[in-house]
């Protein structure tokens, strides 16, 4: 009888103590945000009736692109993250796949995009095992696929908050072990915090850069830029307290002070567009604001807009405004991490 499993996960802003959860840190907090739209799975499952080997066939709708492969032997290519993610798990060889996955946040706008496809994969897969794990082995497993498997620089953060959702504060004792802390608000501050969320992307995708790698390698060789990530990973503690307290102005100053370290660890990281948005952001009365992920060119910012509806809404569209592909996407606050089910 055929199957049909459903899982989908959120995607991650606002991280609060970005940089801090890398093997260069060694030790680190983060505190961020899980965001709705994600990502989204769907795996149909039949018999294999032929034994064929490359018996599972994966649909990538953002790229208009299908392949099929061998689970028992994943490739680098085409699409090694996939790949990689679907031979992690053993699939029967009795069993067939067909995968279709779908993005409703673009690539490549620094909120950890390819982590929650990743974690959305496995929680789908997981359907299939005997024994399964749960979100933190999901996130585990997500997390070795990037930097064991495809060999990239990777932070724990993203598969931690596609696994788990809502508002996570991480604390890292030592890369890559976790301790994960939900930040519990009261309905009216969630309800709040999200009226005034605006995730913005900056007209272009973000990629991973030779500028990147010298701030990697500074900090690697113990640079004056290793105070700038001590830094953050206090911010992400202080801000976690302001959230408890139900102080979302604290909080915005903190982003704001967050946002700042990035530039400090090297100007670039903070682009001329995101100073465009900032500016904006300030110019109407937002209370925070803050580059996503690791900054540099491309990329997205989380705005915590004014208290007052109509100056935020002025600002969305000024924002909107500034051409180039600057813009807006809604999101609202994923209460949940990565789920699964059956239709």
């Amino acid at each position: 009888m055929e199957r049909t499993i459903h899982a989908r996960s959120p995607v991650r802003i606002n991280d609060l103590g970005g940089w801090t959860d890398t093997w260069f840190a060694g030790r680190g907090r983060v505190l961020n945000l899980a965001v709705l739209p994600g990502v989204e799975v769907e795996v149909k499952v039949a018999a294999n009736r032929g034994r064929d080997g490359r018996r599972v066939k994966v649909r990538v709708e953002n790229y208009g692109r299908s392949f099929t492969l061998d689970p028992d032997a994943p490739r680098p290519e085409p699409h090694g993250l996939l790949q990689y993610a679907v031979g992690c798990l053993p699939v029967p060889r009795d069993l067939r796949l067909e995968i279709a996955l779908h993005s409703s946040v673009p690539a490549g706008i620094s909120a950890g995009t390819s982590a929650a496809v990743c974690v959305a994969l496995l929680t789908a897969l997981n359907e299939l095992q005997p024994r399964k794990l749960d979100g933190a082995g999901i996130a585990r497993l997500a997390h070795r696929v990037e930097t064991e498997k495809l060999g990239r620089q990777s932070g724990i953060q993203d598969q931690i908050a596609a696994a788990h959702g809502g508002i996570s504060f991480i604390d890292m004792p030592r890369y890559p072990e976790a301790r994960v802390r939900a930040v519990r608000l009261k309905p009216f501050l969630w309800n709040e915090l999200e009226r005034r969320l605006c995730l913005v992307t900056l007209g272009r995708a973000h990629r991973s850069s030779v500028l990147h790698g010298r701030v990697i390698a500074a900090l690697e060789a113990g640079g004056p830029q290793l105070k700038h990530i001590r830094a953050m990973a206090e911010i992400a503690a202080v801000a976690r307290g302001h959230l408890r307290a139900g102080d979302l102005e604290a909080y915005g100053e903190a982003m704001i002070r967050n946002h700042e370290c990035q530039r400090a660890l090297h100007p670039s990281l903070v682009s001329a567009a995101a100073d465009a948005v900032s500016g904006l952001a300030r110019r109407f009365g937002a209370s925070g604001w803050k580059v996503n992920g690791a900054g540099g060119r491309g990329g997205s910012m989380t705005i915590l807009a004014s208290v007052d509806d109509a100056r935020r809404r002025r600002m969305i569209r000024k924002i909107a405004g500034l051409g180039g592909g600057v813009g807006i996407i809604p999101v609202v606050l994923s209460p949940r991490g990565a789920q699964a089910w059956e239709a």
